[in-house]
């Protein structure tokens, strides 16, 4: 039994909690994927899928906003979590979900990309074990604000729950 961290990041925030939430679950229970190499099928042995992107535009992003972050000086990302949601497969067992996004603090408030992967998941037949997370950068490119990665890692530890 293991998670499975898969995560989209253009300035490198993302990327970061889920590494933070990958030392709360424990390095031997847990695997990071960034979206551009993560599995279409999910492998038998993850019984936890965990699913991490930044928010653009309210919500989670796409070509346009990802061409938008790459002209801010975001690394260039081709396929985004809403296009690997769209073709991932689970198959028949049972596998919990946890959904994380990331956001500027100055919109805490407002919806977020973890909205859009829920929803997205449950369409795959998945179904939340723990109520999805937000953790906030100073700006649209960061830096996470002080005490991010330390809650990412606490959050993380609450999943070893599921796994």
């Amino acid at each position: 039994m293991s998670a499975l961290i898969v995560f989209e990041s253009a300035f490198g925030n993302t990327r970061e909690i889920a590494r933070a939430v990958v030392e709360g679950l424990g390095t031997e229970k847990a695997r990071l994927a960034g979206v551009e190499e993560a599995p279409q099928v999910i492998p038998d042995d993850v019984t936890l899928l965990v699913v991490g992107a930044p928010t653009h535009a309210f919500g989670m992003s796409r070509p346009a906003t990802r061409e938008d972050a790459a002209g801010r000086g975001a690394a260039r990302v081709s396929t985004g979590v809403r296009e690997w949601i769209q073709t991932v497969s689970v198959g028949e067992r049972q596998v919990g979900l946890a959904v994380f996004d990331t956001k500027a603090s100055q919109v805490r408030h407002l919806p977020g990309a973890a909205r859009g992967e829920a929803k997205g998941l449950r369409k795959r037949g998945l179904s939340l074990v723990i109520e999805a997370e937000s953790f906030l950068v100073a700006d649209i490119t960061g830096p996470l604000l002080p005490g991010e990665r330390e809650r990412a890692r606490a959050w993380g530890s609450r999943l070893t729950a599921f796994v």
